[in-house]
């Protein structure tokens, strides 16, 4: 008798067992840890980057060689304005040199070459020298321009490798959101003498 009886309990939890693992996934508890980690990710979720078509932000600007710059005022040219992380470092001074040493081709397709990064012009000045860069560089210590553009700058203070190439009506035509710096000066030729035709 206790046997059956015991057999008859023993029946029943087991069922009752495999109900509650049958149950679907939606009708289970989420994890404690889970919420607080998605409501983080996305409080901390970038801007999304410009778009193809939107205009391009007209922010005002001093170079590092004094020029004032305003995007609007180039208007009728290409613009490229390219994002890097840090003056002097590997693959900033590759994609810098690149872009100077296709200058000519790039001057004679109309385009003008803006290069952002969040260090000052003083650290700008000391670069354009020590390689000979023609083109301008722009200062975005307070990120601004990063922001109006949408590109992400990491916890360190530097900017994602981003470029934007911006049509003669002032609107946004290329993006590369994951620049290669070897090779990426002849990308950008590429874009403005399409751009110009």
């Amino acid at each position: 008798m206790f046997a059956a009886m015991f057999r008859d309990i023993l029946l029943l939890s087991m069922a009752a067992a495999a109900l509650a693992c049958s149950k679907p996934q939606s009708d289970r508890a989420a994890p404690a840890s889970s919420a607080p980690a998605a409501t983080a990710a996305s409080a901390t979720a970038p801007r999304e980057l410009l778009a193809v078509g939107a205009p391009a932000p007209d922010l005002k600007v001093v170079a590092h060689n004094g020029t004032p710059v305003k995007i609007s005022d180039f208007r009728g040219k290409p613009v490229v304005v390219y994002f890097y992380p840090k003056d002097d470092t590997p693959g900033c001074t590759i994609e810098a040199q690149e872009i100077r040493d296709l200058w000519k081709d790039l001057g004679e397709a109309g385009a003008v070459i803006l290069g952002v990064s969040t260090q000052d012009n003083e650290s700008h000045r000391a670069f354009a020298s020590k390689y000979g860069l023609p083109f301008l560089l722009l200062p975005d210590t307070d990120h601004s321009i990063a922001r109006a553009f949408g590109v992400p700058v990491n916890e360190r203070g530097f900017a994602k490798r981003v470029t934007f190439v911006i049509d003669r009506a002032g609107k946004i035509a290329k993006v590369y959101p994951e620049v290669d710096p070897g090779g990426h000066a002849a990308e950008l030729l590429r874009d403005v003498r399409q751009i110009g035709t």
